[in-house]
């Protein structure tokens, strides 16, 4: 037998891509196979695609392009396998395989073939895989933090969103599985575990007929791990179990991403949000209210077709209203195959782009003045990067999210991957500036 082609993936997309892309990696490298991140070198490249909204699908193309033309053996993974199957083949004979997002598991077997000779398509209709605590995984984070998907797919359909085509009805993991794979992270070091999913406030129903996060969580609360953080919570699965849960659970951090998408009614129901008119100022108050100490952090869609200046006035006052910790504000992208790709009224890009840039000019002050009461507090801060020239660490305190949020600047000497006290001695919109140790 000769050696085994090298291998190197381009990661694209959510985090959610990115742990089958760490998935992959392990399982090749079980298997004997190569895999290095220099695509020049490698033998093929899998393109582990995202295809939410259009600007994704353009930075997945530009990637399969550029490495078609530098004549690589290119496997696509992920969610636009999923979505053009035959399409990419015929229009990419540089394609050698094309993968679905419930058949990443399958990608030794699919590089076995390819080596054979044979063009692969190896594509579930209806995607059923999730991964557990035995999937071999080679992680791609900063050693100190690591996502951990508790359930996959989605049972919404919100009339924007091609996720549930692309990634198959939810199905959540147990929490003993849950459980395992923190354990088995913690004794590689990491000090942050993040859960995702789609809709994690749903996690459970599918497997035990009504949502368990708050067992969940009280379960990893026995886990030696500093922090636990939760993406994507739904304001109307925050019941007070929850709450009470995240609470109690020392390691639970008080952060709570909770993806509203926009505060009007009429916007909500034509969006087919699955609270429709629910998301109120009275949801808001009473997370508040019980989780005083919360970090909030919420995204918006400006420019849904119908939406018009006063629907659009009432989500600038809500904004304005409860001065969110952290907002993300997105346009809103037409996505063929759902229902609001054919709705009427469908709003010109430069209105969108405005609109879009007022909230985000709204959000701004709003955002310093939260990172200003920072200064002056010791906070703890998880070390991730050192810059070599300067010596300058960077990390990020509880109240940020990787990617997404802000980071801490620090002075001071720290060994990467471990949590230091850190005093805040500045702040900006964005990011705020310390000092390893107290004052």
């Amino acid at each position: 037998m000769g050696e085994k082609p090298t291998i190197a993936i381009s990661h694209l997309g959510c985090e959610k891509n990115r742990i089958d892309t760490e998935h992959m990696l392990g399982l090749l490298v079980e298997a004997g196979y190569g895999v290095d991140s220099n695509e020049e070198l490698a033998d093929y490249v899998i393109v582990n695609t995202c295809s939410f909204i259009e600007a994704a699908r353009e930075e997945s193309v530009r990637t399969l392009v550029e490495l078609a033309e530098a004549n690589k053996k290119i496997v696509i993974t992920g969610c636009m396998a999923q979505h053009f199957q035959e399409q990419l083949l015929e229009e990419l004979p540089e394609a050698v395989a094309v993968v679905g997002t419930g058949d990443y598991h399958k990608i030794v077997d699919v590089i076995a073939r390819v080596e054979q000779g044979d063009r692969v398509k190896e594509i579930s209709p209806e995607p059923t895989y999730i991964a557990d605590e035995t999937t071999p995984r080679y992680r791609t984070t900063t050693e100190g933090v690591a996502y951990v998907r508790i359930a996959e797919g989605c049972d919404y359909r919100c009339a924007f969103c091609i996720i549930p085509q692309l990634r198959g009805n939810q199905r959540s993991r147990t929490i003993e599985s849950i459980v395992a794979e923190a354990e088995q992270l913690v004794s590689q070091g990491v000090q942050e575990i993040i859960l995702i999913s789609q809709i994690t406030t749903n996690y459970g129903i599918d497997i035990y007929g009504k949502p368990k996060l708050a067992e969940l969580l009280r379960a990893l609360g026995k886990v030696d791990v500093p922090w636990i953080r939760m993406h994507y919570a739904y304001p109307t699965g925050l019941t007070p179990d929850v709450i009470t849960a995240i609470s109690e659970t020392p390691n639970v951090l008080p952060y709570l991403d909770l993806p509203l998408q926009h505060s009007h009614p009429e916007i909500l129901r034509a969006m087919n949000r699955p609270w429709q008119g629910q998301v109120n100022d009275a949801i808001i108050e009473r997370i508040k209210e019980a989780l005083p100490q919360a970090i909030l952090r919420t995204t918006f869609i400006v420019g849904f077709p119908g939406e018009d200046d006063e629907h659009f006035q009432h989500l600038f006052q809500f904004i304005q209203r409860h001065e969110f910790d952290h907002v993300g504000v997105f346009t809103f992208s037409p996505e063929e195959g759902t229902p609001a790709y054919n709705l009427p009224n469908q709003l010109p890009q430069a209105i969108k782009d405005e609109r879009r840039d007022i909230l985000m000019e709204l959000q701004q002050p709003i955002s310093l003045r939260k990172n200003q009461q920072e200064i002056g507090r010791v906070v703890d801060v998880l070390i991730e990067q050192e810059n070599p020239s300067t010596g300058e660490l960077i990390g990020r305190s509880a109240r940020f999210a990787p990617e997404v949020d802000g980071q801490v600047y620090v002075r001071g000497q720290a060994r990467l991957g471990t949590i230091v006290p850190v005093a805040i001695k500045e702040a900006d919109t964005y990011d705020l500036y310390g000092v390893v140790g107290g004052w």
